[in-house]
């Protein structure tokens, strides 16, 4: 039973850390520099709505279910005697806190705040000034956590591999 459970929490992991490294990538690569090459003064409500829509219940459950199912696999892991694979999955689950979800509630929740606090900017200068202050900050931690996401999928692909020839 316990392996059941075990391969299940792993692919769960896989499949979710997997997503939110791809969403992190494509915002670095595509929706911000988008925003970045847009008018100023579109670029911010535009951010503004997307900070808005990206909270809901399907974002929320794969931006955290990642490091549970990653957690949860490791302690499956260990009473089936497979050390090593669980410490990689644990791995996992303390890269994405640490390089992911840390970074996020620090660094980019307050950046999407303040940005969504703005009022919406009438003059060009104006917009390009807030602008400015958001994205490059916004999209280097934005990057850290892609980079972090993916290394945590790896983290978790090296524990079901330990796992299969353990």
């Amino acid at each position: 039973m316990l392996s059941g459970l075990a391969i299940t929490a792993i692919a769960v992991a896989l499949l979710l850390l997997g997503a939110m490294a791809g969403v992190f990538f494509a915002y670095s690569n595509s929706v911000v520099p988008g925003l970045d090459a847009a008018d100023p003064r579109q670029a911010v409500p535009a951010m503004q709505s997307i900070n808005r829509t990206i909270l809901n219940p399907a974002f929320f459950t794969v931006f955290i279910g990642g490091p549970i199912a990653a957690a949860a696999a490791a302690l499956l892991l260990l009473p089936l005697g497979h050390g090593a694979a669980a410490a990689a999955c644990g791995a996992g689950a303390v890269v994405y806190l640490l390089g992911a979800f840390a970074p996020t509630a620090a660094i980019n929740v307050p950046l999407n705040n303040t940005i969504d606090a703005a009022a919406a900017p009438e003059g060009r200068d104006e917009a390009a000034r807030v602008w400015a202050a958001f994205s490059p900050r916004w999209t280097r931690w934005n990057t850290v956590r892609a980079v972090a996401s993916a290394i945590a999928l790896l983290c978790v692909v090296l524990g079901g591999y330990l796992w299969a020839v353990g």
